[in-house]
């Protein structure tokens, strides 16, 4: 069954808006785990828009009995820096540029990032972290993320989730994605996905991507909470999955 990691950055995002410390980080993923997600999901970016690195240490003991996944550009701000304290049971490294509004492409696996994330993921790995590259559905970057030493790939879901929305080249995207991760386990690679997966077209997705281990959700699971509540949007969440 595929498992839920719920991305608390938009939790942060909220709270930044003012300095009274609320919303609470810790108290969102403690209702997260109590909910019954599998694991809680961070991203934090060099200028702590949403989630601070204070956030991930106060997290770290909350995060103890579930899957702790830190995502982030591992060339960029206190990413690696923080990698020795907090020891995350996954790192997913994905290729955000500077001031970005959100993740919006899979790495380009080209012989300069290759020479560039080949340490970070030795050292990743030294450090007893899973590592899973954030990558689209291209059976080359997939190969690619193998030979680099990946344990795991996160497949970028947004052009999915736009194509479910439009109802436009669903079933050809879809099995771009359904080949990808097949390739993933044909080469002994584990396979997540995130970016824009909902209530709507979560279903959809995991019934014909086939193999898929972890979904990692956060933006619209965080808009549901505001009309459902936070524990019963992860409640909803993982019963689609349980169904799937």
């Amino acid at each position: 069954m595929t498992k839920l990691s719920v991305n608390l950055n938009k939790i942060a995002l909220v709270r930044n808006a003012r300095t009274l410390g609320i919303p609470s980080v810790i108290k969102a993923a403690k209702t997260c785990i109590a909910a019954g997600a599998y694991g809680i999901t961070v991203h934090p970016r060099p200028d702590e828009r949403h989630i601070r690195y204070s956030d991930v240490y106060e997290l770290k003991p909350v995060a103890g009995g579930v899957e702790f996944n830190i995502e982030g550009n591992p060339l960029q701000g206190r990413y690696m820096e923080i990698m020795p304290d907090i020891r995350p049971a996954q790192a997913t490294l994905v290729p955000d540029v500077v001031g970005a509004v959100t993740s919006d492409a899979g790495w380009d696996l080209n012989e300069e990032n290759f020479r560039k994330l080949t340490p970070i993921i030795n050292k990743l790995k030294e450090l007893g972290i899973r590592v899973s590259i954030f990558v689209e559905p291209v059976i080359e970057t997939v190969e690619a993320a193998k030979q680099i030493g990946a344990d795991r790939i996160e497949l970028y879901t947004e052009p999915f989730a736009r194509a479910f929305a439009e109802k436009k080249n669903l079933e050809s995207l879809t099995a771009k994605y359904a080949a990808a991760a097949k390739k993933a386990a044909q080469i002994g690679l584990g396979v997540n996905a995130g970016h824009d997966l909902n209530l709507d077209n979560l279903s959809y997705f995991c019934e014909n991507v086939k193999g898929v281990m972890e979904v990692s959700i956060g933006h619209a699971l965080i808009a549901d909470a505001l009309d459902m509540g936070l524990e019963k949007a992860v409640k909803a969440y993982c019963e689609i999955l349980e169904n799937s």
